[in-house]
């Protein structure tokens, strides 16, 4: 009897993969819609931004420039850095997809934290490397956790900081620590996509151990405060001989040209990122103490989205419930069973009638209004 398939078949474990589910953006039969679901800036983009865009809307026929000079150039001024240093991507994403296929290979490990950015185990599964997750603490990062996980078959190990979902985050000195901890030969990831919303002194995204090392690099995005999740732009810094193995397996023009344009002025317009700033820590303070006040516990977050937990004890008012009743209202939260939080929902802070419609919403929701 003949065994040979009867069509092309993936290669084993692709078909293991959970595919990674995008936050949620419609809420059918609903007039007024308010998607907090997936981190984005209620600010928009930098009209300088979308200026770019314009000029060059007429270019279209156009290849980008491969190795996006204007925009490395753009980012290496905004941050003191070397532009030789600097990769740009399809979203960092792409950027943390690269690092996975460039070196990782079955029989490898990868780790990360236990509720950490779902992607991680995705491109880990993706190059046929095992995924390995160290326990957090009070749900953050725990350097002694993950330098348990190490074994000589360590490659490559991924810490989101601030992490997404939970926006906790541990202060530069324990991020050296982990560092100090590793073989020369791991790969410290640092995923610093909400770096520019911390304000705390004992913070650091990973530029100065990246200068100093080559064993670490740092993903950045400008999807989050630079609000230009659409056009896709993340970037990465790190050492040259890291820069150069992962432009050999980069396609050649995987940054377009309004991503580009766009990103260049973007990182430039100072102004509407302090706007941003400003705005995330007035109305995260507000949801903090409001979502606190309606008896909703919310992990300490330096983000721009706060994760509320609902109370285990009672079933009317978890956290399901509570997602089916906000979006009955026009308010688009985010599920976060997949991340091990089963009765919790992350909010992005947002417009400020946002905000308020979610607080009013939850405490009719919780009999509290």
């Amino acid at each position: 009897m003949d065994a040979t398939p009867k069509r092309p078949q993936p290669r084993p474990g692709v078909m293991d993969i959970q595919a990674y589910v995008p936050g949620r953006h419609e809420a059918p039969g609903v007039a007024r819609v308010y998607k907090l679901s997936s981190n984005e800036t209620p600010l928009g983009p930098s009209p300088k931004a979308q200026a770019a865009i314009a000029e060059i809307a007429g270019q279209m026929e156009l290849y980008p420039d491969g190795a996006a000079i204007k925009l490395r150039d753009a980012i290496a001024a905004a941050h003191g850095l070397n532009a030789a240093n600097i990769m740009v991507s399809n979203g960092s994403d792409e950027a943390l997809g690269l690092l996975c296929q460039t070196y990782l290979q079955p029989g490898d490990e990868g780790i990360f934290t236990e509720h950490g950015f779902l992607v991680y185990k995705i491109y880990i599964l993706a190059a046929g490397a095992t995924p390995v997750t160290a326990a957090e603490t009070n749900e953050t990062a725990n350097v002694d956790a993950i330098l348990a996980r190490v074994t000589a078959k360590t490659r490559i190990v991924f810490l989101a900081n601030p992490n997404n979902p939970t926006g906790t985050y541990i202060p530069v000195s324990e991020v050296r620590r982990l560092h100090a901890g590793l073989p020369k030969n791991v790969l410290l990831v640092l995923d610093s996509a909400y770096a520019e919303y911390v304000r705390r002194n004992d913070y650091e995204a990973g530029l100065e151990l990246v200068s100093a090392h080559e064993n670490v690099v740092m993903t950045r995005t400008f999807s989050k405060i630079h609000g230009l999740a659409g056009l896709r732009i993340g970037w990465m810094y790190a050492p040259a001989h890291v820069i150069d193995a992962v432009n050999r397996v980069r396609g050649p023009f995987n940054v377009n040209a309004m991503a580009i344009e766009a990103g260049a002025a973007a990182i430039g317009d100072r102004a509407h990122v302090e706007n941003a700033v400003a705005h995330n820590d007035r109305w995260h303070a507000y949801l903090t103490e409001e979502l606190g006040t309606l008896g909703l516990r919310v992990t300490p977050s330096v983000g721009n989205f706060l994760l509320m937990h609902f109370p285990d004890s009672d079933a009317a008012h978890s956290a399901e419930a509570a997602d089916r009743f906000l979006i009955g209202r026009g308010f688009i939260l985010r599920r976060v069973t997949a991340y091990g939080f089963p009765n919790a929902l992350r909010m992005t802070v947002g417009s400020e009638d946002a905000n308020r419609g979610v607080v009013a919403a939850l405490a009719q929701f919780l009999g509290k209004a």
